[in-house]
Parts: C-alpha cells; sequence; structure tokens
C-alpha cells in the first residue's frame, strides 16, 4: 500500500483492511445499495474491507446502546483465508470450482438475498484475448450464482474490466436485469481500466 495514497491513509483511520473499502462506500452513497435487514453475498470477499463496510451499514443502536448489532445476514466467500468478521458467515474456497458454490449455497439454505456484491478478479496474464475470457467468466458465475438466489427485486454489483469482452459482459447482464449500469466510483484508480457493473431487479424468467 502506498502511504501517498489518500484513500489508503483514510483507510487506516477508520480501520478498513483495504483501500477498496471506499468503491464500495461511493457506489452505496450513489445508489443508495445496502440497508439493514438485507441479506448479502460478498464474493471475492477478503481481505475483507467491503464485509466491514456491509457490516457497518448494517449495524443498528439497540436501545441507544453504545453497542452495535448486526440488523440482516452477511455471507462472504474468498479463495483466501480472511480474517474473522463479527457477524459475517466466511467461506473459503475457489468459486469457480462447483462444489464451492454449492457448499454456499446450502449455507443460505432457502433464503433469499438482496444483494451479491464482487470485488472477485482471475489473475490476469496480459494476453488481452486470454484475460478478457477469464473476467467474462468470473462475471458470469457472480450472474449465474445471483439468478440462483437473488429476491425479484434484488441487485448484483461485479467488478469488470473496459476492454475486449466488457460489452458482452454489459449484453448479458441487460438480458437478466430491469436497469444496468456502469460506475467508476473516485476510489478507482483513474488509470485502471477497473469498473464496476451494477444489475438491479430481475427481468421475469422467459419459460421456453
Amino acid at each position: 500500500m502506498h502511504l501517498t495514497d489518500p484513500y489508503v491513509r483514510k483507510a487506516q483511520g477508520r480501520g478498513y483492511r483495504s483501500r477498496a473499502a471506499f468503491k464500495l462506500l461511493e457506489i452505496h452513497e450513489k445508489d443508495d445499495l445496502i440497508k439493514p435487514g438485507m441479506t448479502i453475498v460478498d464474493l471475492g470477499s477478503a481481505p475483507g474491507s467491503w464485509s466491514q463496510v456491509l457490516r457497518e451499514i448494517m449495524s443498528v443502536k439497540r436501545n441507544g446502546d453504545v453497542g452495535k448489532r448486526v440488523y440482516g445476514k452477511i455471507f462472504a466467500l474468498d479463495i483466501l483465508p480472511m480474517e474473522p468478521i463479527a457477524d459475517v458467515d466466511f467461506l473459503e474456497g475457489d468459486f469457480r470450482e462447483e462444489a464451492v458454490a454449492k457448499a454456499l449455497g446450502d449455507r443460505l439454505g432457502a433464503e433469499r438475498v438482496d444483494l451479491v456484491v464482487s470485488d472477485m478478479a482471475p489473475n490476469l496474464s496480459g494476453v488481452e484475448s486470454a484475460d478478457a475470457a477469464r473476467m467474462l467468466h468470473v462475471c458470469e458465475l457472480a450472474l449465474d450464482f445471483a439468478l440462483a438466489h437473488l429476491k425479484p427485486q434484488g441487485s448484483l454489483l461485479v467488478k469488470a474490466f473496459n476492454g475486449s469482452g466488457y460489452s458482452q459482459i454489459v449484453e448479458t447482464f441487460k438480458r437478466h436485469f430491469v436497469t444496468v449500469a456502469a460506475r467508476k466510483p473516485p476510489a478507482s484508480r483513474a488509470h485502471s481500466s477497473e469498473t464496476f457493473l451494477l444489475g438491479r431487479r430481475l427481468k421475469p424468467s422467459k419459460k421456453v
């Protein structure tokens, strides 16, 4: 982390595990994504800054006490280990593996989800066509999970990269969500092609 980066300093000051926390915060401030009482899944959660933000926004004071409790449920998953966060149900595993995605679904049970957020990104090789295919695959996995578990009014937020394959991801989102918007929060470095796609409200499934 670069200490000259103002977001790094802000993250340290507020106890966030990485500057990425502000990307989710800034998107939330624009789109009012996160509310107490929700059931939310955080994909690609390590080191945990997005789960920290979710927990913070979903915490409510009890009877005016200083102590807070989480109103709602937070499930998190990553291929890397993550230091525990209170009230966050974490599963370690590779989301690209069907068994891991199923294990996360099993934890949810019959619970329908209000919001899926994904900061997942594959290891990039520098070969544009190969990297585009990997990114598309990761986005499609998050979308498949969301389609299986979201409430009809639910939302999906995923990381994507402008470039080859990006328009394909956008079109895929538009097939499934009533509204689709691209977000480039100020905390996302200007020189990065990173962007976030937000799909809201599922379209009714067409039965063939």
